[in-house]
């Protein structure tokens, strides 16, 4: 499995950016991706995820209301689109893979899709920086 992110860049206070991943590698469409962040001295922290079999999303507070998560499954892609970007959304964004019934097993464990513990693929990340 290969994932690989793109569109990041500098933008200004209150700015946008879309964001894409580009999975390839999965044998079928029951996956799913998340997009994590990461600001420097700061821990991963989960921002949105998408299941690619049946269109269930999911945000995190923190962010809900700017971004949002949606896929186009005939490119295996899916794409964050950030609006009103503030400088604390400053970060290195990744997307994160696994497949569904893999992650069910490790969601009754870890308890959120949030967490990075769901996923076993990761991209390189993409760094997105809002300037004040």
């Amino acid at each position: 499995v290969q994932l690989v992110e793109s569109g990041g860049g500098l933008v200004q206070d209150g700015g946008s950016l879309r964001l894409s991943c580009a999975a390839s590698g999965f044998t079928s469409d029951d996956y799913v991706i998340g997009w994590f962040r990461q600001a420097p001295g700061k821990e991963r922290e989960g921002v949105s995820y998408i299941s690619m079999s049946d269109g269930r999303t999911d945000t995190a507070d923190t962010v809900k209301g700017r971004f949002t998560i949606s896929s186009d499954n005939s490119e295996n892609r899916v794409y964050l689109r950030m609006l009103g970007l503030k400088p604390e959304d400053t970060a290195v964004y990744y997307c994160a893979a696994d497949s569904r019934p893999k992650a069910l097993i490790r969601l009754y464990h870890v308890g959120s899709w949030f967490s990075p513990a769901l996923y076993d693929f990761w991209g390189q990340g993409t760094q997105v920086t809002v300037s004040s």
